[in-house]
C-alpha cells in the first residue's frame, strides 16, 4: 500500500472518530435510525468550536540595549501555565530611530468645531493576524478633562501641541481621546495628520474642575453646608475614572500592535480599599490589551501654602494651628500621585510627576518603544474562568538576548461566572461606548406631554423581542431578570437625568413558543425642560447576558411659543390598554417614584394604561387607540376643538373617522384638552397605510396635523 493510501486511511479513520466523539457529547440527544425519517423541529448534532487567540509584543535587545533583527517564529519558545504553545501568528516591527520631523509653525491652527459636536469616531479594530500599523508607534493622548482643574487643562493641551508640533517623528500615529461628562470620547483615530491633530485640541474647550471634594483636616470650613455625603461620592466618582481608563484600554486593545496611553489627569486619590477592585479590573484591563498607561501629573510642580491657596476656604478649627492641615495636604498630593504611578509601574509604564514640562512624558513613552516582535498563539487552555494565565517566552539554545514582554494576562470570562461587581463592570463599559450592542434586539419611542409652563413629561417605552427571552425559558429558566438602565444629556453633553431598574420577568405561564410572538414592553417616564436631548436606554437579560443599546435624539419643544398652530403633544398609537392591577412584571423600584410618575402619566388613566405601539404594526383582529393633548394656555376660556384621525394609501383616502367634538378641558392653567380615539381595524385592507391626525380650532382659527407611517398586517 502507497503512502498516499496509508495517509487517505488514517484521516478517515480520525475523521470517524472526531464524529463519533462529537455525538456522544450530546447528552440526551437520540440519534434516528437508518431509514427512519427525521421530525421536523427534532434536534440535529450541533458541532462547536471556540479559539482564543493570544497575541505577545516581545522586545529582544543584545547587551548594549540596540534591537535584534532577523529572529523567526522558530527562535521563540512559549509555554502557558507550563504547557508549551505553537506560535501561529509572528511579525516584526522595525520602529526607525530617526529624529523628530520638520518643525512646524506655531501658528494657532483654526478650530475645526465647537466642543459639542467635536467628531466622535472609534479606534479602528483589526481582524486576528492583521498588522495594519506595520512600522509604526501607537501614542493615544487621552485627557481626562474631568479630573483637571482650568490651569492643568491648558498645561496639558500645550504639552500635547508642542510635541506634535516640535517632537513626533515620521513612526508616530497619534490618538485623541477624552473622558468628559461620564463617556470616554475618541475624537480622532490614529493619524499622522498633524494639521488635523492640532485643530482638534485647539477646540478642546476648557471645562470646569469636578474633582471631588476632600473631608479630612486640609477640607475648607463651610459652616453649616449640606448636600451629598462626600466619602460616597468621592469612592462612585473614582470608580467612574478609573473604569473610564479601563473602557479606553479595550478600545485599544483591538489592535495586535504595542501601544502607549498618555494619561493627562491632575491626580487620581483612592479612597482606602473601595476602589481597589475597579483600579485592578483597570491594570487587568490594560495589561490583556496590550496597554501601557504613561500617567502625566498635570499639576507639574507644586508648592503648595500650608493653609491652602486661594481656590478653596481656610480649613477651621485647631488643625490650622497644629500642623495638621498642613500635613493632610502633603499626604493628599503625594495620595493622588502614587495611584498614577501605581497605574504605570503595573502596566510597564513610567509616570511624570513634579516635573514642569508635561511634553517630556509623551516623549519617555516615545523613547520607549523600540522594534518589537509580535507573536500569536491559540491557547491549548479554552476555559472562560478569568483566571490568570502566566506566560513565559524565552530564545531557542544558541539565541542570546534580554526579552521584554508582558508576564501573563486574565482569561475572559463566561457570564455565569461573572461576580457582582463584574456585571456592574460590564453595564459600566456598555453605557460609556459609543458604538451600540445588539445582542439584544430592541426598539424604543419617545414621547411628551406639557405639564406646565416649564416642565414636560416624557414617557419611554423600550420593547425587547420575546425571541430574546425565549433563550432563557429553552435554557430551563422559570423567570429572567432585566436590567434597564437610561441616560438623558442635552445637547452639550450633560447629564439632565437617568433611571435604574431590574425587571423580574415570569416564564414559567408561557411556553417558549408564545414568547416569540410576545414582546416585552417596559416603561419610564422622565421630568424634562424643553431642548434637544439625547437619550441611550441599555437592557441586559441577566440569565444569557446578552445587552442591547438603543440611542436616539428628541426634541422637547417649548409650546409656550406657538402661535400660528394648536400646541398639541406627541400622538400615541396604541392596540394595548393594561389593567394596572395586572402586575406584568415584579420590578424592584422605588414604589413612591412609580406612584409619582403614574400620577403625571398621561397615559395612566382610570385605572388602565395605554401602552404605545413602538413599531406601528398592527393586525386588522386590533382596535387602535389614538391618544393625544391639545393646549391652549393663552386664552381665559378653553375653545372647542374638532378632530378626526385619517388614513391614506398613497394620494388616496382609506379610512376617516367621524370627526369628534372636545368642548370640555382640565382644570388648570395649560387648558388642557385630552383627546381619546378608538376604533376597529378590521374593515381596512392590510397594508402600508399614513396616518394623520387633524385638530381644528374653528374659533381661534387654527389647526394642527401629525402625520406618522403605519402597518397593518393580516
Amino acid at each position: 500500500m502507497t503512502k498516499r493510501r496509508l495517509l487517505t486511511a488514517s484521516l478517515l479513520i480520525v475523521l470517524m472518530i472526531v464524529l463519533g466523539l462529537g455525538v456522544q457529547e450530546r447528552a440526551g440527544a437520540q440519534q434516528p435510525t437508518p431509514g427512519q425519517n427525521v421530525a421536523p423541529g427534532a434536534e440535529t448534532p450541533t458541532f462547536k468550536t471556540s479559539t482564543q487567540l493570544v497575541i505577545e509584543t516581545v522586545g529582544v535587545k543584545d547587551k548594549s540595549g540596540k534591537p535584534i533583527e532577523g529572529l523567526t517564529a522558530k527562535d521563540f519558545i512559549v509555554t502557558e501555565d507550563g504547557m508549551p504553545q505553537t506560535i501561529s501568528f509572528f511579525e516584526y516591527q522595525k520602529l526607525p530611530e530617526g529624529p523628530a520631523d520638520t518643525i512646524l509653525s506655531t501658528t494657532p491652527v483654526p478650530a475645526v468645531a465647537p466642543l459639542a459636536r467635536l467628531p466622535r469616531t472609534q479606534i479602528a479594530p483589526e481582524t486576528p493576524g492583521d498588522v495594519r500599523y506595520r512600522d509604526r508607534r501607537l501614542l493615544a493622548l487621552y485627557f481626562d478633562m474631568v479630573a483637571m482643574p482650568i490651569p492643568d487643562q491648558l498645561r496639558a493641551l500645550d504639552a500635547a501641541q508642542k510635541f506634535i508640533r516640535t517632537q513626533m517623528t515620521p513612526a508616530d500615529l497619534v490618538a485623541i481621546m477624552m473622558f468628559d461628562n461620564g463617556a470616554v470620547r475618541v475624537l480622532q483615530d490614529f493619524t499622522e495628520d498633524r494639521e488635523r491633530l492640532l485643530s482638534i485640541i485647539e477646540t478642546l474647550a476648557v471645562g470646569e474642575d469636578e474633582n471631588a471634594a476632600l473631608s479630612d483636616a486640609s477640607s475648607a470650613d463651610n459652616g453649616a453646608a449640606f448636600g451629598q455625603n462626600d466619602a460616597e461620592f468621592n469612592i462612585f466618582f473614582t470608580d467612574r475614572e478609573l473604569s473610564a481608563l479601563q473602557t479606553a484600554a479595550s478600545m485599544l486593545g483591538k489592535l495586535n500592535e504595542k501601544k502607549a496611553l498618555l494619561y493627562f489627569a491632575s491626580g487620581l486619590r483612592l479612597n482606602g480599599a473601595n476602589n481597589q477592585a475597579q483600579l485592578h479590573a483597570t491594570t487587568n484591563a490594560a495589561i490583556k490589551a496590550g496597554v501601557q498607561f504613561w500617567s502625566i501629573d498635570a499639576r507639574g510642580l507644586t508648592a503648595s501654602a500650608p493653609l491652602g491657596d486661594a481656590s478653596k476656604g481656610s480649613p477651621g478649627a485647631q488643625q490650622m494651628y497644629t500642623g495638621a492641615s498642613a500635613m493632610a495636604t502633603m499626604t493628599n498630593l503625594q495620595r493622588t500621585q502614587d495611584t498614577l504611578w501605581t497605574l504605570a509601574a503595573d502596566t510597564g509604564g513610567k509616570a511624570l510627576l513634579d516635573v514642569n514640562e508635561l511634553s517630556a512624558g509623551i516623549v519617555n513613552a516615545q523613547k520607549s518603544f523600540s522594534s518589537y516582535y509580535i507573536l500569536g498563539y491559540y491557547t491549548s487552555n479554552p476555559n472562560l474562568d478569568g483566571k490568570f494565565r502566566r506566560i513565559k517566552i524565552s530564545l531557542r539554545e544558541g539565541v542570546s538576548g534580554d526579552l521584554d514582554y508582558r508576564q501573563g494576562y486574565y482569561a475572559g470570562k463566561d457570564f455565569k461566572k461573572f461576580t457582582t461587581a463584574d456585571k456592574e463592570r460590564q453595564l459600566e463599559d456598555a453605557l460609556m461606548l459609543g458604538d451600540p450592542i445588539t445582542e439584544l434586539t430592541i426598539a424604543m419611542e419617545v414621547d411628551f406631554f406639557q405639564l406646565n409652563n416649564a416642565e414636560y413629561y416624557v414617557p419611554v417605552v423600550v420593547k425587547v423581542s420575546g425571541s430574546e427571552l425565549a433563550l432563557a425559558k429553552k435554557g430551563g429558566a422559570e423567570h429572567t431578570l432585566l436590567d434597564f438602565i437610561g441616560e438623558i444629556k442635552d445637547e452639550f453633553g450633560s447629564t439632565e437625568s437617568n433611571v435604574r431598574d431590574k425587571v423580574d420577568v415570569k416564564l414559567s405561564e408561557l411556553t417558549a413558543a408564545e414568547l416569540t410572538k410576545r414582546p416585552y414592553a417596559y416603561d419610564t417616564g422622565f421630568t424634562l425642560l424643553p431642548g434637544k436631548k439625547v437619550i441611550k436606554m441599555l437592557v441586559r437579560d441577566a440569565e444569557t447576558g446578552r445587552i442591547g443599546t438603543y440611542q436616539t435624539t428628541f426634541t422637547v419643544p417649548n409650546l409656550n411659543k406657538e402661535e400660528k398652530r394648536i400646541a398639541i403633544s406627541s400622538v400615541v398609537l396604541s392596540s394595548q390598554r393594561v389593567d394596572m392591577r395586572d402586575a406584568v412584571f415584579n420590578a424592584a423600584k422605588d414604589k413612591t417614584k412609580g406612584e409619582i410618575q403614574q400620577s403625571v402619566n398621561p397615559l395612566v388613566q382610570e385605572g388602565f394604561k395605554l401602552v404605545p405601539s413602538v413599531t406601528r404594526v398592527f393586525t386588522r383582529n386590533q382596535d387602535m387607540y389614538v391618544y393625544l393633548q391639545a393646549y391652549q394656555q393663552k386664552v381665559d376660556a378653553a375653545h372647542p376643538l374638532v378632530a378626526f384621525v385619517t388614513f391614506y394609501r398613497g394620494q388616496t383616502k382609506a379610512f376617516e373617522t367621524p370627526p369628534m367634538q372636545v368642548t370640555e378641558s382640565l382644570n388648570n392653567r395649560l387648558k388642557t384638552m385630552p383627546l381619546k380615539f378608538s376604533f376597529p381595524l378590521q374593515k381596512i385592507p392590510p397594508g402600508e397605510y399614513l396616518c394623520q391626525v387633524t385638530v381644528l380650532d374653528p374659533t381661534g382659527e387654527k389647526a394642527a396635523f401629525w402625520q406618522g407611517q403605519v402597518m397593518l398586517a393580516q
